[in-house]
Protein backbone atom coordinates (compact mmCIF):
# COMPACT_ATOMS: atom_id res chain seq x y z
CA UNK A 1 0.00 0.00 0.00
CA UNK A 2 0.67 3.65 -1.43
CA UNK A 3 -0.25 6.53 0.93
CA UNK A 4 -1.41 9.13 -1.09
CA UNK A 5 -3.68 12.66 -0.74
CA UNK A 6 -6.91 12.79 -1.13
CA UNK A 7 -8.18 16.13 -1.19
CA UNK A 8 -11.97 16.64 -0.03
CA UNK A 9 -13.83 19.44 -2.29
CA UNK A 10 -16.84 21.02 -1.63
CA UNK A 11 -19.61 23.88 -1.98
CA UNK A 12 -20.47 25.52 1.44
CA UNK A 13 -23.68 27.21 2.45
CA UNK A 14 -22.33 30.80 2.01
CA UNK A 15 -25.21 33.32 0.88
CA UNK A 16 -25.63 34.64 -1.50
CA UNK A 17 -22.57 33.03 -3.90
CA UNK A 18 -21.31 29.36 -2.47
CA UNK A 19 -18.06 29.32 -2.11
CA UNK A 20 -15.40 26.21 -2.64
CA UNK A 21 -13.87 24.38 0.40
CA UNK A 22 -11.15 21.41 0.32
CA UNK A 23 -9.26 19.28 3.12
CA UNK A 24 -6.63 16.90 2.53
CA UNK A 25 -7.47 13.43 3.62
CA UNK A 26 -4.17 10.92 3.85
CA UNK A 27 -5.50 7.25 2.31
CA UNK A 28 -4.22 3.79 0.93
CA UNK A 29 -3.68 3.92 -2.22
CA UNK A 30 -3.70 3.91 -5.85
CA UNK A 31 -7.36 4.00 -5.46
CA UNK A 32 -9.34 2.77 -8.80
CA UNK A 33 -12.51 3.93 -7.82
CA UNK A 34 -14.49 7.01 -5.71
CA UNK A 35 -15.91 4.20 -3.78
CA UNK A 36 -13.03 3.19 -2.16
CA UNK A 37 -13.05 6.37 -0.74
CA UNK A 38 -14.51 6.80 3.17
CA UNK A 39 -16.98 9.61 3.64
CA UNK A 40 -15.68 12.09 5.83
CA UNK A 41 -16.88 15.01 7.92
CA UNK A 42 -16.10 18.63 9.03
CA UNK A 43 -17.48 21.61 10.49
CA UNK A 44 -20.45 22.86 9.40
CA UNK A 45 -20.93 25.92 11.76
CA UNK A 46 -17.64 27.28 9.74
CA UNK A 47 -19.15 27.34 6.23
CA UNK A 48 -22.19 28.26 7.00
CA UNK A 49 -23.89 24.49 7.45
CA UNK A 50 -24.92 24.05 10.41
CA UNK A 51 -25.01 25.63 13.80
CA UNK A 52 -22.18 25.64 16.49
CA UNK A 53 -24.29 23.23 19.27
CA UNK A 54 -24.78 20.60 16.51
CA UNK A 55 -21.88 21.31 13.78
CA UNK A 56 -21.06 17.82 12.32
CA UNK A 57 -21.92 17.74 8.51
CA UNK A 58 -20.81 14.83 6.57
CA UNK A 59 -18.73 14.58 3.11
CA UNK A 60 -20.43 12.11 0.53
CA UNK A 61 -16.83 11.45 -1.76
CA UNK A 62 -19.23 11.54 -5.51
CA UNK A 63 -16.65 11.93 -8.27
CA UNK A 64 -12.64 11.54 -8.13
CA UNK A 65 -10.06 12.71 -10.50
CA UNK A 66 -6.57 12.92 -10.91
CA UNK A 67 -4.95 15.85 -9.35
CA UNK A 68 -2.53 17.46 -11.42
CA UNK A 69 -0.59 19.36 -8.92
CA UNK A 70 0.82 16.42 -6.77
CA UNK A 71 1.95 12.72 -7.00
CA UNK A 72 0.78 10.59 -9.64
CA UNK A 73 -1.65 8.65 -7.24
CA UNK A 74 -2.75 11.66 -5.77
CA UNK A 75 -7.18 12.38 -6.52
CA UNK A 76 -9.35 14.89 -5.90
CA UNK A 77 -12.61 14.51 -4.75
CA UNK A 78 -15.57 16.00 -4.90
CA UNK A 79 -18.10 15.71 -2.28
CA UNK A 80 -21.78 16.21 -1.51
CA UNK A 81 -23.27 17.45 1.87
CA UNK A 82 -25.12 15.58 3.80
CA UNK A 83 -26.64 16.32 7.56
CA UNK A 84 -25.31 14.15 10.83
CA UNK A 85 -27.92 11.78 10.03
CA UNK A 86 -27.25 11.03 5.95
CA UNK A 87 -29.96 12.97 4.59
CA UNK A 88 -29.04 15.72 1.92
CA UNK A 89 -28.25 18.87 3.46
CA UNK A 90 -29.70 21.79 2.02
CA UNK A 91 -27.05 23.76 0.53
CA UNK A 92 -26.49 20.12 -1.47
CA UNK A 93 -27.83 21.51 -5.26
CA UNK A 94 -26.14 18.56 -7.03
CA UNK A 95 -28.79 16.02 -5.12
CA UNK A 96 -31.70 18.24 -7.06
CA UNK A 97 -29.91 18.26 -10.25
CA UNK A 98 -29.27 14.44 -9.94
CA UNK A 99 -33.31 13.90 -9.36
CA UNK A 100 -34.18 16.27 -12.75
CA UNK A 101 -31.64 14.83 -15.22
CA UNK A 102 -32.95 11.23 -13.93
CA UNK A 103 -36.63 12.57 -14.69
CA UNK A 104 -35.58 13.54 -17.96
CA UNK A 105 -32.85 11.13 -19.27
CA UNK A 106 -34.63 10.63 -22.23
CA UNK A 107 -34.04 13.76 -23.95
CA UNK A 108 -30.20 13.31 -23.70
CA UNK A 109 -29.72 16.95 -22.81
CA UNK A 110 -25.80 18.08 -23.40
CA UNK A 111 -24.36 21.02 -22.18
CA UNK A 112 -21.23 23.38 -22.44
CA UNK A 113 -20.23 26.19 -20.36
CA UNK A 114 -17.99 29.47 -20.71
CA UNK A 115 -16.77 29.78 -17.72
CA UNK A 116 -15.48 33.74 -17.61
CA UNK A 117 -13.76 35.72 -14.69
CA UNK A 118 -11.20 38.33 -13.54
CA UNK A 119 -7.32 37.70 -11.82
CA UNK A 120 -6.79 40.45 -9.06
CA UNK A 121 -3.54 41.50 -7.59
CA UNK A 122 -4.98 42.50 -4.07
CA UNK A 123 -7.63 45.03 -4.60
CA UNK A 124 -7.42 46.18 -7.84
CA UNK A 125 -7.27 43.75 -11.59
CA UNK A 126 -4.11 42.20 -12.39
CA UNK A 127 -2.11 44.56 -14.43
CA UNK A 128 -4.10 47.52 -13.73
CA UNK A 129 -2.71 51.17 -13.13
CA UNK A 130 -2.34 52.18 -9.67
CA UNK A 131 -3.98 55.04 -10.42
CA UNK A 132 -6.88 55.37 -13.06
CA UNK A 133 -7.71 53.25 -15.57
CA UNK A 134 -6.10 51.13 -18.82
CA UNK A 135 -7.18 51.76 -22.05
CA UNK A 136 -11.28 51.60 -23.23
CA UNK A 137 -12.04 48.52 -23.92
CA UNK A 138 -11.20 47.31 -27.53
CA UNK A 139 -7.94 45.65 -28.00
CA UNK A 140 -7.93 42.96 -25.24
CA UNK A 141 -10.30 40.29 -26.35
CA UNK A 142 -8.50 37.35 -27.49
CA UNK A 143 -5.12 39.86 -27.45
CA UNK A 144 -1.60 39.17 -27.70
CA UNK A 145 0.97 41.10 -25.82
CA UNK A 146 2.16 42.31 -22.33
CA UNK A 147 0.30 45.25 -23.04
CA UNK A 148 -2.98 43.97 -23.73
CA UNK A 149 -2.61 40.94 -21.52
CA UNK A 150 -2.72 39.95 -18.23
CA UNK A 151 -2.26 36.77 -16.25
CA UNK A 152 -1.53 34.28 -19.73
CA UNK A 153 1.10 32.54 -17.25
CA UNK A 154 -1.57 31.42 -15.12
CA UNK A 155 -4.08 30.36 -17.43
CA UNK A 156 -1.66 28.32 -19.37
CA UNK A 157 -1.23 26.78 -16.28
CA UNK A 158 -4.60 26.24 -15.22
CA UNK A 159 -5.67 24.56 -18.72
CA UNK A 160 -2.35 22.26 -18.69
CA UNK A 161 -3.47 21.08 -15.27
CA UNK A 162 -7.49 21.00 -16.26
CA UNK A 163 -6.34 18.65 -19.27
CA UNK A 164 -4.02 16.27 -16.85
CA UNK A 165 -7.24 16.11 -14.90
CA UNK A 166 -9.16 14.56 -17.70
CA UNK A 167 -11.46 17.41 -17.48
CA UNK A 168 -13.18 17.91 -20.31
CA UNK A 169 -11.67 21.54 -21.29
CA UNK A 170 -11.90 22.62 -24.78
CA UNK A 171 -10.58 26.34 -24.39
CA UNK A 172 -9.28 29.60 -23.40
CA UNK A 173 -9.50 32.96 -24.45
CA UNK A 174 -8.88 36.72 -23.65
CA UNK A 175 -12.10 38.38 -22.79
CA UNK A 176 -12.89 41.83 -23.40
CA UNK A 177 -11.78 43.71 -20.09
CA UNK A 178 -8.23 43.93 -19.73
CA UNK A 179 -7.46 40.78 -16.39
CA UNK A 180 -10.33 39.02 -17.76
CA UNK A 181 -10.13 35.54 -19.12
CA UNK A 182 -12.42 32.74 -19.84
CA UNK A 183 -12.10 29.11 -20.01
CA UNK A 184 -14.47 26.48 -21.78
CA UNK A 185 -16.02 22.91 -20.93
CA UNK A 186 -17.71 20.48 -22.84
CA UNK A 187 -19.67 18.85 -24.14
CA UNK A 188 -20.83 17.52 -20.96
CA UNK A 189 -24.31 15.49 -19.81
CA UNK A 190 -26.54 17.38 -17.03
CA UNK A 191 -24.20 16.07 -13.49
CA UNK A 192 -21.04 16.10 -15.32
CA UNK A 193 -21.11 19.34 -16.24
CA UNK A 194 -21.65 20.78 -13.05
CA UNK A 195 -19.15 18.28 -11.30
CA UNK A 196 -16.41 19.43 -13.86
CA UNK A 197 -16.76 23.33 -13.55
CA UNK A 198 -16.85 23.09 -10.23
CA UNK A 199 -13.61 21.14 -10.37
CA UNK A 200 -12.11 23.35 -12.52
CA UNK A 201 -13.32 26.31 -10.65
CA UNK A 202 -11.19 24.57 -7.74
CA UNK A 203 -7.79 24.22 -9.78
CA UNK A 204 -7.96 28.15 -10.97
CA UNK A 205 -8.31 29.34 -7.47
CA UNK A 206 -5.41 26.91 -6.40
CA UNK A 207 -3.13 27.56 -9.05
CA UNK A 208 -3.60 31.42 -8.65
CA UNK A 209 -1.99 30.74 -5.10
CA UNK A 210 1.26 29.72 -7.05
CA UNK A 211 1.37 32.96 -8.51
CA UNK A 212 -0.32 35.32 -6.01
CA UNK A 213 -3.19 36.45 -7.55
CA UNK A 214 -6.93 35.48 -7.61
CA UNK A 215 -9.82 34.98 -9.35
CA UNK A 216 -13.47 36.51 -9.05
CA UNK A 217 -16.51 35.12 -10.18
CA UNK A 218 -18.15 38.15 -9.47
CA UNK A 219 -20.44 39.60 -12.49
CA UNK A 220 -19.18 43.02 -12.59
CA UNK A 221 -15.91 43.19 -10.88
CA UNK A 222 -15.30 46.62 -12.45
CA UNK A 223 -18.16 49.17 -12.36
CA UNK A 224 -18.57 51.43 -15.35
CA UNK A 225 -17.77 50.89 -19.50
CA UNK A 226 -16.79 47.49 -19.01
CA UNK A 227 -17.59 44.19 -19.69
CA UNK A 228 -19.13 42.14 -16.98
CA UNK A 229 -18.50 38.00 -16.67
CA UNK A 230 -21.11 35.73 -17.51
CA UNK A 231 -21.07 31.96 -17.37
CA UNK A 232 -22.51 31.36 -20.91
CA UNK A 233 -24.67 28.21 -21.22
CA UNK A 234 -25.05 26.25 -24.26
CA UNK A 235 -27.64 23.27 -24.21
CA UNK A 236 -28.94 20.89 -27.00
CA UNK A 237 -31.44 17.89 -26.84
CA UNK A 238 -32.11 14.86 -28.86
CA UNK A 239 -34.48 17.09 -30.29
CA UNK A 240 -32.80 20.32 -30.95
CA UNK A 241 -29.93 17.79 -32.71
CA UNK A 242 -31.90 16.28 -34.82
CA UNK A 243 -33.02 17.04 -38.87
CA UNK A 244 -35.11 19.92 -38.21
CA UNK A 245 -34.30 20.73 -34.56
CA UNK A 246 -34.16 24.58 -35.60
CA UNK A 247 -38.39 24.35 -34.50
CA UNK A 248 -37.38 22.07 -31.41
CA UNK A 249 -34.53 25.30 -30.29
CA UNK A 250 -37.44 27.57 -31.13
CA UNK A 251 -39.93 25.98 -28.85
CA UNK A 252 -37.36 25.73 -26.30
CA UNK A 253 -36.83 29.30 -26.43
CA UNK A 254 -40.56 30.39 -25.93
CA UNK A 255 -41.08 28.18 -22.82
CA UNK A 256 -38.10 29.95 -21.38
CA UNK A 257 -39.87 33.18 -21.86
CA UNK A 258 -42.55 32.32 -19.36
CA UNK A 259 -40.05 31.27 -17.05
CA UNK A 260 -37.74 33.61 -17.41
CA UNK A 261 -38.04 35.37 -13.89
CA UNK A 262 -37.56 32.02 -12.34
CA UNK A 263 -34.35 31.20 -14.20
CA UNK A 264 -32.73 34.85 -13.09
CA UNK A 265 -33.52 33.94 -9.43
CA UNK A 266 -30.56 30.86 -9.58
CA UNK A 267 -28.45 32.61 -12.49
CA UNK A 268 -25.95 34.46 -10.04
CA UNK A 269 -25.93 37.08 -7.33
CA UNK A 270 -25.87 40.65 -8.56
CA UNK A 271 -26.58 39.85 -12.16
CA UNK A 272 -28.42 42.85 -12.38
CA UNK A 273 -25.14 44.73 -12.52
CA UNK A 274 -24.23 43.34 -14.98
CA UNK A 275 -27.49 42.02 -17.40
CA UNK A 276 -27.93 46.39 -18.31
CA UNK A 277 -28.56 46.18 -21.98
CA UNK A 278 -24.85 46.91 -22.80
CA UNK A 279 -21.81 45.55 -23.21
CA UNK A 280 -22.83 42.43 -25.17
CA UNK A 281 -26.06 41.78 -22.71
CA UNK A 282 -30.01 42.10 -22.67
CA UNK A 283 -31.43 43.69 -19.75
CA UNK A 284 -32.40 41.56 -17.16
CA UNK A 285 -36.06 42.99 -17.16
CA UNK A 286 -36.49 41.29 -21.03
CA UNK A 287 -36.21 38.38 -22.53
CA UNK A 288 -35.40 37.83 -26.61
CA UNK A 289 -33.74 35.44 -28.59
CA UNK A 290 -32.37 35.72 -31.81
CA UNK A 291 -29.98 33.90 -34.73
CA UNK A 292 -26.00 35.41 -33.61
CA UNK A 293 -27.51 38.10 -31.70
CA UNK A 294 -25.05 38.33 -28.92
CA UNK A 295 -27.68 41.02 -27.49
CA UNK A 296 -30.39 38.47 -27.02
CA UNK A 297 -30.97 36.36 -23.87
CA UNK A 298 -30.55 33.67 -26.18
CA UNK A 299 -28.33 33.33 -28.77
CA UNK A 300 -29.29 30.51 -31.75
CA UNK A 301 -25.67 30.12 -33.17
CA UNK A 302 -25.31 30.94 -37.27
CA UNK A 303 -24.14 27.24 -37.43
CA UNK A 304 -27.28 25.89 -36.07
CA UNK A 305 -29.81 28.39 -38.39
CA UNK A 306 -28.03 27.25 -41.14
CA UNK A 307 -27.86 23.62 -40.29
CA UNK A 308 -31.71 23.92 -39.27
CA UNK A 309 -30.51 22.08 -35.94
CA UNK A 310 -27.63 21.86 -33.32
CA UNK A 311 -28.01 23.46 -29.85
CA UNK A 312 -28.11 27.55 -27.97
CA UNK A 313 -26.67 29.36 -25.91
CA UNK A 314 -28.20 30.94 -23.05
CA UNK A 315 -26.17 34.35 -22.16
CA UNK A 316 -28.17 35.08 -19.32
CA UNK A 317 -25.91 33.22 -16.22
CA UNK A 318 -23.79 35.09 -14.36
CA UNK A 319 -19.98 33.73 -13.84
CA UNK A 320 -20.55 33.11 -10.06
CA UNK A 321 -23.58 30.98 -10.90
CA UNK A 322 -23.94 27.31 -9.64
CA UNK A 323 -24.20 25.53 -12.52
CA UNK A 324 -25.95 22.72 -10.70
CA UNK A 325 -29.14 24.93 -10.54
CA UNK A 326 -28.84 26.35 -13.72
CA UNK A 327 -28.87 22.82 -15.33
CA UNK A 328 -31.53 21.77 -13.19
CA UNK A 329 -33.97 24.77 -14.29
CA UNK A 330 -32.67 24.93 -18.13
CA UNK A 331 -33.38 20.82 -18.49
CA UNK A 332 -36.64 21.22 -16.33
CA UNK A 333 -37.78 24.39 -18.61
CA UNK A 334 -36.87 22.80 -22.21
CA UNK A 335 -37.52 19.19 -21.78
CA UNK A 336 -41.23 20.12 -19.53
CA UNK A 337 -44.00 19.53 -21.77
Amino acid sequence: MTKIRAEYIWIDGQKPTAKLRSKTKIVDGPLKSVDQLPDWGFDGSSTSQAEGHFSDCQLKPVKMIADPLHGPEDVLVLCEVLNADGSIHSSNTRARLRDVAAKFAEHDTWFGIEQEYTFFDGNQPLGWPERGFPAPQGGYYCGVGSDEVFGRDVVEAHAVACIKAGLAIVGTNAEVMPAQWEFQLGTLSPVEMGDQLWLARWLLYRIGEEFGVSATLHPKPIKGDWNGAGAHTNISTKATRADGGIKAIEAACEKLRKRHEEHIKVYGAFNEERLTGKHETCSIHQFRYGVSDRGASIRIPMAAANAGKGYFEDRRPAANMDPYEVCAMLVETVCSP
